[in-house]
């Protein structure tokens, strides 16, 4: 049985490694990437906050997936002060398919709910279609298109 939970810092090691995952991941689809070790979150400052959450999916005593949720203050032109910007989403490779992404983001979800939170964010590469359609699944629609132009 799979449970979600709130991550702690003594699973830093492991999402560590999915944080490396996902980078990985993603490498294909951005080539501005560099071509080493890097770090998109703050892990430990994310599991401490008291604006964040970091989820973990558990199935006996592993760790097969991550997420987080880290409330945001808004552009004062627009009509919400604040909101959720979720981000971390990694499911080890061998336990896709297990509606473990579904679970965590319904979790993180709920979270942002009982934060009072009512709009919440996310970004994907448009190219990467499997991520995009598991987020619509769960109600997320396509906002705005950023677009790039490398200067040689």
């Amino acid at each position: 049985m799979i449970t979600i939970r709130t991550a702690t810092i003594a699973d830093l090691g492991i999402l560590y490694s999915f944080e490396q995952g996902i980078v990985e991941a993603e490498r294909p689809y951005d080539s501005t990437l560099k071509n080493e070790v890097i770090h998109y979150y703050d892990l430990k400052e994310l599991i401490n906050s008291t604006d964040a959450i970091v989820m973990v999916a558990e199935e006996q005593g592993e760790i097969l997936g991550s997420g987080s949720a880290e409330i945001r203050r808004a552009k004062e032109y627009l009509n919400h002060s604040r909101y959720v910007h979720l981000g971390f989403m990694f499911t080890k490779p061998a336990a896709r398919g297990k509606g473990i992404n579904k679970a965590i983001l319904d979790a993180l979800i709920n979270w942002s709910r009982s934060m009072g939170i009512k709009e919440i964010r996310l970004e994907v590469y448009a190219g990467n279609t499997v991520a995009k359609q598991a987020y619509e699944k769960s109600g997320f629609k396509e906002h705005m298109l950023e677009m790039r132009h490398e200067l040689k």
